[in-house]
């Protein structure tokens, strides 16, 4: 089982389709979107999904009513709980008290975003950050596929 990972696709239509389009080609059970994806018009490419899709608000996303209206009531505040297939999985933007809660091994893994940056981290808890789908900061477009069987991260460029 597979699980696609996303963040901080600030706006990017293209780059969400490449995302959506590697997400569904891979076959992943379920896609976390860790915030920021700012304008109601991005759920367009996201509803070309072959699987679900659960995301969180990020510090950026403007229209919190509007954009869940077209997101289909699929985002939530952050951080955001998610349990799948006995996994339980923590959904954030900002890596506020990512430590701490690491350590608390209340979680198998905490998603994130927010920086940009691409990290994975295997410590007490998973820790996950896609870096960034739209591009925009580092010029590096980005998502992330968890293989919960195999154990492993890939950080994949879109």
């Amino acid at each position: 089982m597979q699980i696609g990972i996303i963040s901080d696709s600030h706006d990017n239509v293209q780059a969400l389709h490449k995302a959506v389009s590697l997400f569904n080609e891979a076959g992943v059970s379920l896609v976390l979107h860790a915030g920021d994806l700012v304008s109601p018009f991005t759920a367009q490419p996201i509803q070309q999904l072959h699987m679900p899709f659960i995301g969180v608000f990020g510090n950026n996303d403007g229209d919190r009513v509007a954009l869940n209206h077209a997101y289909s009531r699929r985002l939530n505040r952050s951080p955001y709980e998610v349990e799948f297939e006995g996994l339980d999985i923590l959904l954030m933007h900002e890596p506020d008290c990512l430590e701490s809660i690491a350590k608390s091994r209340d979680y198998d893994a905490i998603v994130y975003g927010h920086t940009h940056s691409a990290e994975v981290r295997e410590e007490e808890t998973l820790i996950i950050n896609p870096g960034e789908c739209g591009g925009w900061v580092s010029g590096r477009r980005t998502v992330a596929v968890w293989d919960v069987t195999e154990k492993t991260v890939k950080i994949l460029p879109v």
